[in-house]
C-alpha cells in the first residue's frame, strides 16, 4: 500500500506542484507520522523536495541537468587516487559477512567499496546509507539486498544526505558494521571539514557494533575542522 500511495504523492505533486503537508494527509487520508515517513521515502529518492509550507514536485529534466553539474564534482574526486581506494575496498569487503547490516558513508572512499560491492554474492546483505550516489545507483546491485536511505536535507558539496532527520532515523537502527572516511588522521586524532557531516558520523559511530575507517595514505597527518573521534574509536583503519 505504501509504494502504490507514495505513487500517488507524486502524480498529485505532478499537477499541482506544490502543497502543504496537511493537504496530502487530507488528500490521502494518513496519519502525520505516516504523511512524514513517506515524504521523507520520496525526497531521499530526490522524486520531492520540501520547501517553506510544504512539499514541490521535482522535475526530472532539471533535475537530470542539476545531477550532471554534480555527478562531474564527484567524478572528479573519485578520479583522486583511484589504486589506493581500489586497494581499500579490496580489504574492506573481507570484513563483512552474511547477514551484515552495514553503514556505507557519502565519502568517494567508501563509494569504491559499494562498487565492489556491485560485484559481490552475499545471499542476505543489508545497507545503510545516505550517499545519494549509492541510492542512485542501488538499482545496479544484486536484487536481494536491501537497500535503507537516510532521508533529511541534500548536502550538493558532499552529495549526501545530512541534518536531524537522518540522525533520528539512525536512531532507530542497530548497524552491524560502520563504514566511513574522514579528511584527515592526525596523530590519534580523526577529522572532517564539515559540521553536519561529522554531527552524522558520530551518530553512525554511537550505534554500530563495529566500526571502520577507510583512509588512503593521503589522509594521515592532516586535520580537519570537525572531531570524529581517535583511532581508538575504530575497531580498525584500512589503509593503501
Amino acid at each position: 500500500m505504501k509504494n502504490l500511495r507514495t505513487f500517488a504523492i507524486v502524480d498529485y505533486l505532478k499537477t499541482r506542484k506544490y502543497c502543504s503537508v496537511n493537504e496530502l494527509m487530507e488528500q490521502f487520508h494518513v496519519s502525520p507520522a505516516t504523511i512524514h515517513r513517506d515524504i521523507a521515502s520520496l525526497v531521499a529518492r530526490n522524486l520531492i523536495q520540501k520547501v517553506h509550507g510544504g512539499v514541490a514536485y521535482i522535475d526530472q529534466s532539471e533535475a537530470a541537468d542539476k545531477m550532471t553539474v554534480l555527478s562531474s564534482t564527484f567524478q572528479e574526486r573519485i578520479n583522486w587516487n583511484q589504486n589506493r581506494k581500489r586497494k581499500i575496498s579490496e580489504s574492506a569487503i573481507q570484513e563483512i559477512a552474511e547477514g551484515d547490516i552495514i553503514f556505507l558513508d557519502s565519502s568517494t572512499t567508501v563509494f569504491f567499496l559499494a562498487e565492489r560491492l556491485l560485484e559481490s554474492s552475499f545471499s542476505n546483505l543489508t545497507i545503510v546509507t545516505n550517499s545519494a550516489m549509492i541510492i542512485q545507483n542501488f538499482h545496479k546491485f544484486p536484487p536481494h539486498y536491501v537497500l535503507i536511505s537516510l532521508g533529511g536535507t541534500f548536502d550538493l558539496q558532499l552529495n549526501a544526505f545530512l541534518g536531524q532527520a537522518a540522525i533520528r532515523e539512525l536512531e532507530r537502527l542497530s548497524i552491524s558494521k560502520a563504514f566511513i572516511s574522514a579528511f584527515g588522521i592526525d596523530g590519534e586524532l580523526v577529522t572532517t571539514n564539515h559540521e553536519y557531516h561529522s554531527s552524522l558520523l558520530l551518530k553512525v559511530l554511537e550505534v554500530a557494533k563495529k566500526r571502520y575507517l577507510l583512509a588512503d595514505r593521503s589522509k594521515f597527518d592532516r586535520s580537519g575542522l570537525f572531531k570524529l573521534g581517535t583511532r581508538s574509536s575504530f575497531d580498525r583503519i584500512i589503509t593503501d
